[in-house]
């Protein structure tokens, strides 16, 4: 299965270290949003006007206590849909 082929509701994990690049009202640039491999939930799938052919996903990501964060932005390379397994 792809990213792609997923929809609202299902789960999907960070494929690397997301951090705020600085378009995130009330964020700092650089703080990091997801950790590589943390599970997280599409919330809202769209785009954005300049580029209509490339989807962005809304994800809420869990933090170490399991709690939903705020919504994340995210292009289809920052997601996987099963989790890294890291050595």
């Amino acid at each position: 299965m792809r990213v792609e082929d997923l929809d609202i509701g299902d789960i999907v994990y960070a494929a690397a270290t997301l951090t705020d690049d600085g378009s995130i009202p009330g964020g700092s640039e650089g703080e990091i949003l997801a950790e590589l491999g943390a599970r997280g939930v599409i919330t809202l799938i769209g785009h954005i006007e300049e580029q209509p052919e490339r989807s962005v996903y809304l994800v809420r990501f869990e933090d170490k206590e399991m709690n939903l964060g705020n919504p994340v932005g995210c292009w289809v390379e920052d997601l996987m849909v099963e989790p890294k397994l890291v050595n």
